[in-house]
């Protein structure tokens, strides 16, 4: 009885595994978007940071420079070019 069936399951086997393999080749590839959806998302967080980063810098030496005037500080840091 199973003899008889074997030839039916065998095609049967190696269609449903091509669209498994193509089932798991459209996820890989839907991976890989995401990872380069994330590298470039986590790539604009880092320049944000950095900049972030460079204000408060500028902000500390505002606060702790004693012998300058503020106003003209600020007016020089603001006439100053943003990296």
């Amino acid at each position: 009885m199973i003899a008889s069936w074997i030839w039916v399951l065998i095609p049967l086997a190696a269609i449903g595994f091509k669209g498994f393999r193509s089932w798991l080749s459209l996820k890989e590839r839907q991976l890989e978007i995401q990872s380069q959806e994330t590298a470039e998302k986590t790539a604009q967080y880092a320049a944000h940071t950095e900049r972030l980063e460079q204000r408060v810098r500028v902000l500390e030496r505002i606060i702790t420079d004693k012998g300058v005037e503020l106003s003209d500080e600020i007016e020089r840091l603001r006439d100053a070019p943003l990296n």
